[in-house]
């Protein structure tokens, strides 16, 4: 079984290639399997808090071995984290699936979470995080996909097609269009998070992807833009 670990920042098109892949009839697909663990660490102020932990696994041990590394009856098991789910944690399981980092524009990152979020700092990205885990992973010969959501949305057949060629699996055009609604695999965080990606049926730009970059992210948009460019000149790009 191949097991596709996603590592993806916030508001990066994940939930969507989440959705892609769950039209896949060879593939099984799970939703952030860290995220309670992480707010109950980090005591992050998202929506739906307290419900979140009162509702998912937070043993560390117990996430990787039963969900990220558990028996599943597929070929492929699809895994969406936020890279910055992944602290204070035993990151050897790295090693056992194969990682891909989805990758945004970090003005387009930082102006979307800053309408869900307040006081947006580095953690929130995800963008150091990823950086971090690229960087260890090239170190021992281990080196993850890179991919960039523009690049998808730019031609997502394409795009898709270079992923699943670099995955090693067969491209489905499935993967191409969805039902509009919810998802059984949704996490119970998706009423806060997962508006745009209901109403949609396909990988779809959104009008909101314009928008400016709040004066007061400047600099954090300038901290996260050396971790993005270095990670965006490894990425699989459209021609």
């Amino acid at each position: 079984m191949k097991r596709i670990n996603l590592l993806s920042g916030p508001r990066n098109i994940s939930t969507a290639l989440m959705y892609s892949f769950a039209q896949r009839k060879d593939t099984i697909v799970i939703d952030e399997p860290l995220y309670a663990r992480y707010l109950l660490l980090t005591n992050a102020d998202h929506p739906g808090r307290e419900e979140i932990i009162s509702n998912m696994e937070t043993d560390g041990k117990n996430i990787i071995s039963e969900v990220i590394l558990g028996e599943y009856k597929c070929d492929i098991l699809f895994i969406k984290q936020m890279a910055h789910h992944l602290i204070d944690l035993d990151e050897s399981f790295l090693e056992n699936v194969t990682n891909v980092l989805l990758i945004r524009n970090p003005s387009q990152l930082i102006s979307s979470l800053s309408q869900v979020l307040n006081n947006i700092e580095m953690r929130d990205t995800g963008i150091k995080k990823q950086y971090d885990i690229f960087k260890k992973l090239v170190s021992i010969d281990h080196k993850p996909i890179v991919i960039d959501s523009g690049e998808i949305l730019k031609d997502p057949e394409f795009s898709l097609s270079m992923l699943c060629e670099a995955l090693g699996i067969p491209f489905d055009k499935k993967m191409l269009r969805w039902n509009a609604g919810k998802r059984k695999e949704d996490g119970i965080w998706a009423k806060y998070w997962y508006e745009n990606v209901h109403k949609s049926t396909s990988f779809e730009k959104q009008k909101t992807s314009s928008r400016n970059l709040p004066d007061e992210y400047t600099s954090l948009y300038d901290e996260c833009m050396v971790f993005y460019n270095e990670m965006f000149s490894h990425s699989l790009k459209v021609k």
